[in-house]
């Protein structure tokens, strides 16, 4: 029997509250946003998203000051979100969705926005025991974690997994995959604390400001050295995760201070290293979508945690400037937009 479809359905078109960035701002105290208005609906392949929850990440403003320069002027910024589909087949509207890109709130609108539009196979399904503000903080540091394990080859039992910057967020998120994938996690801090983060397992922390860390890394892991260094900081730790990798060792690097290191070519191929250079800037909004959708097991199952959101960290549209601020300035804590 043939099911007629109905033919007369128009998308929907909302009258969308946005956070506008109209031109490149010499420092981060120097960024306007306005809250603007833009009427948004959805194309063929899309959803209709009403935002709950978006974060504010470091490459938000980085973007907004000019070193980024394939970032477009006037947009809305805005990379991570949750929120619930407003709009879209019929077997997508009123789920509870987050997501993430690469693309949106740099080469085109993003989440900073009471609504936004994205295409369907970007999405991902929010688990039910996670707020909006908590998912809305997962997308940028556990898709860079997860994007880096993934094509350094993910740890394995039995592994060291070394990570410099420990309790950044991205340091955080990789502890947490290392360990749910029955790694053993070694973290490195610039002075003496302890790891702020969930883990599977216990974290051993090295404050390399009064320990050598290649060192110290050899002896706790019987002269092996490790296996994967994930280095979440770039050059003033490049030469101490070279020394610390293991035979066949792999190196993830996501940042720099300074762009140019020291280079032993020998002792690279004689340690048959590997580095890897991972920037989700170049990740579309779909192939966000994938590394979430991976993670997604961990977080039903409790491997994963999100990021823990303070009440001080939350502002609405109309404090976008205060929220930049705060980033900029370099708060540990996670940023949210709440519409």
């Amino acid at each position: 029997m043939n099911i007629a479809r109905r033919t007369d359905v128009r998308p929907v078109t909302v009258d969308a509250r946005c956070v506008r960035l109209l031109a490149k701002a010499e420092n981060p105290a120097a960024i306007e946003p306005l809250v603007e208005r833009h009427k948004l609906s959805r194309g063929e392949n899309d959803l209709l998203i009403e935002i709950k929850a978006a974060a504010v990440n470091p490459s938000d403003v980085k973007a907004a000051t000019g070193l980024m320069p394939y970032a477009v002027f006037p947009r809305t910024s805005g990379r991570d979100y949750a929120g619930v589909v407003l709009d879209g087949p019929s077997d997508w509207i009123g789920r509870e969705v987050f997501g993430s890109s690469g693309d949106l709130g740099i080469r085109r609108d993003g989440t900073h926005a009471t609504h936004l539009v994205v295409e369907r196979a970007a999405v991902v399904e929010k688990p039910k025991s996670i707020s909006w503000e908590e998912a809305a903080g997962i997308g940028v540091p556990f898709v860079t974690a997860m994007e880096g394990l993934r094509r350094a080859g993910m740890p394995k039992p039995g592994e060291t997994v070394l990570v410099m910057g420990v309790n950044g967020k991205v340091g955080q998120a990789a502890v947490q995959i290392a360990t749910w994938h029955g790694a053993r996690a070694i973290g490195v801090v610039r002075k003496a604390e302890s790891y702020q983060g969930h883990s599977s397992s216990p974290v051993e922390v090295i404050d390399a400001s009064t320990t050598d860390v290649a060192t110290r890394v050899r002896e706790s892991t019987s002269g092996k050295g490790a296996d994967i260094v994930y280095n979440t900081v770039g050059d003033p730790y490049f030469q101490a995760a070279h020394k610390s990798l293991a035979l066949r060792g792999r190196q993830i690097l996501i940042a720099a201070v300074d762009r140019i290191v020291q280079f032993n070519i020998l002792e690279f191929y004689r340690g048959q290293h590997t580095y890897v250079g991972i920037d989700t800037l170049g990740l579309s909004s779909v192939a966000t979508g994938d590394v979430l959708r991976e993670l997604g097991p961990g977080f039903a199952g409790g491997h994963l945690k999100p990021f823990p959101i303070k009440a001080s960290a939350i502002y609405p549209l109309e404090q976008a400037k205060n929220a930049f601020v705060a980033v900029a300035g370099s708060s540990r804590d996670r940023v949210i937009l709440r519409p």
